[in-house]
């Protein structure tokens, strides 16, 4: 019996995660993703309810589009995946509660801001103003103490990342500073500035392993959301126990 909720969480997520691949791939396009269906990318058919089931499909097909045979990018059952497994992750770690709930809303902007990202280097401002209302309800009923904190929070994600926007002249782009801002609203000052340290140090060990592989060179684009988005997940969860863990070892 324990472990159907888990179970229930963890499918609902990979189901969530097909809907925000969905969203990812179409919005920064200015593509309908609510009435138009899901096609193969290669031939154009409309792929039927047993085409779109997560992770399972994508088994099943072998990985191919069962009409042209084409091959299926393997990011659509990894971004089912990591979004059912972040959404056990934050049900184990925080239960049936108000942080939990928080902890969806953030796992929910991070996999279509990621997606999104990767692929066009773009973070829709559509994206930005849904979860800034999104948050600023949630933090309404959920206010972090004093409640003014989050306000804070905002003010010092948007602030930082534009005083390097204007220090590098263009070292970041505004998509990520209005991403900062946004996530300030949920994180408060403290998380926001732990989520861009964290941000900082996740962009540059990604960075230098493209660059060791060669899939990017020194000169292309990197694009920062999706460690940002990781970061701020990461502070969500453990924040507290790595600033404690932080101040206990250094400041003895």
């Amino acid at each position: 019996m324990n472990a159907i909720l888990p179970l229930y969480i963890f499918i609902s997520g990979t189901i969530l995660g097909s809907f925000f691949n969905v969203v990812g791939l179409r919005l920064p396009k200015k593509i309908d993703f609510t009435k138009s269906r899901s096609a193969c990318p290669h031939c154009s058919t409309t792929l039927q309810a047993r085409d779109l089931i997560p992770l399972i499909s994508f088994l099943l097909s072998k990985g191919k589009c069962r009409h042209c045979e084409s091959r299926i990018s393997i990011a659509y059952p990894i971004v089912e995946l990591s979004t059912g497994i972040l959404f056990l992750s934050a049900y184990m770690h925080l239960g049936i509660s108000y942080p939990f709930l928080g902890a969806c809303l953030l796992i929910s902007l991070a996999i279509i801001v990621t997606v999104g990202d990767l692929k066009y280097m773009i973070i829709p401002d559509r994206l930005l103003l849904f979860f800034a209302g999104m948050f600023i309800i949630y933090r309404f009923f959920y206010p972090l103490e004093p409640w003014y904190v989050s306000v804070l929070g905002a003010l010092t994600g948007f602030g930082l990342i534009m005083l390097i926007i204007v220090v590098s002249k263009g070292g970041m782009g505004g998509g990520d500073m209005k991403l900062f801002g946004i996530l300030g609203i949920l994180l408060g000052v403290k998380m926001t500035l732990l989520t861009f340290f964290l941000a900082t140090i996740i962009g540059t060990i990604a960075s230098l392993l493209l660059l060791g592989f060669k899939v990017i060179g020194r000169k292309d684009p990197f694009p920062f959301g999706p460690s940002i988005m990781l970061a701020s997940i990461i502070s969500y969860l453990y924040g507290n126990d790595l600033l404690n863990f932080y101040f206990e070892t250094f400041y003895i």
